[in-house]
């Protein structure tokens, strides 16, 4: 089975190698890099097996990359005070939606609407929409990409009909086919990045229950994150689009 990487960093100014890659499964770190090959350098190495290969990498790319703790204590904070960054950050917010479905909107009493009528009745001045609102008309920006399945699950169909109200509200939302998030090598992680200076990453249950979020700082990580925000926005399609779309295939 293919180990699932994510892209962690490179200081190639073209993208090229060498760079590292972090196994989400494990934690192990990809080396990627130019092969050592002079006979005389590999004789030199210690303990390198038949099986081993040996590349070049500059000190930057460990120092700027590589993990800094063997493990992370992660800094948790409750959903209240979640909820105030989406008040207190300076310029930008942006999520990457990675779930088949979330607990929360199975609880919201427009669910069931959704599920016997195939519509949902939109509240535009909700406290979420006010706040976007305020937000926005500060000058700020605020936005997500949904990764969806193909064909779309019911939760996910359910968020492409709420997702006018975000849009009213002033926030870009944009969706992106699940084969090619894979393709991208995109986490199935939740998470919102806020001023590209923090990432609040959100926890979930097996039973799609959100309890709650973990705040990274430390800039290598958060510039991980700042990159993956880059990949998922690429393409993506703006929600209407996208809906058209998949009536279109219907």
């Amino acid at each position: 089975m293919a180990r699932r990487l994510i892209f962690t960093g490179t200081d190639s100014k073209n993208g090229g190698c060498p760079a590292l890659h972090t196994d989400t499964d494990t934690g192990d770190v990809i080396v990627q890099g130019p092969p050592l090959t002079d006979p005389a350098d590999l004789a030199r190495l210690r303990h390198l097996g038949p099986d081993d290969a040996a590349v070049v990498v500059p000190r930057e790319l460990l120092v700027n990359h590589a993990p800094k703790e063997l493990h992370r204590v992660p800094k948790i904070i409750d959903l209240e005070e979640f909820g105030r960054l989406f008040e207190t950050f300076e310029h930008t917010a942006w999520r990457l939606e990675t779930r088949r479905g979330y607990a929360s909107d199975r609880e919201d009493e427009t669910y069931a609407e959704f599920v016997e009528t195939g519509a949902i009745t939109l509240d535009y001045d909700d406290e979420w929409s006010r706040n976007i609102r305020a937000q926005v008309l500060a000058g700020k920006t605020v936005g997500r990409v949904r990764i969806v399945d193909e064909p779309p699950t019911e939760g996910q169909l359910f968020l492409l009909a709420d997702s006018p109200r975000g849009i009213a509200a002033g926030e870009d939302i944009r969706c992106l086919p699940r084969s090619e998030a894979d393709a991208r090598l995109l986490p199935l992680e939740d998470f919102w990045i806020f001023d590209s200076r923090m990432v609040a990453r959100l926890n979930f249950d097996d039973q799609d229950v959100f309890h709650d979020v973990e705040i990274i700082t430390e800039p290598a990580e958060v510039l991980r994150y700042c990159q993956l925000r880059d990949v998922a926005s690429h393409d993506a399609l703006g929600c209407e689009e996208f809906a058209a779309q998949l009536r279109k295939s219907r």
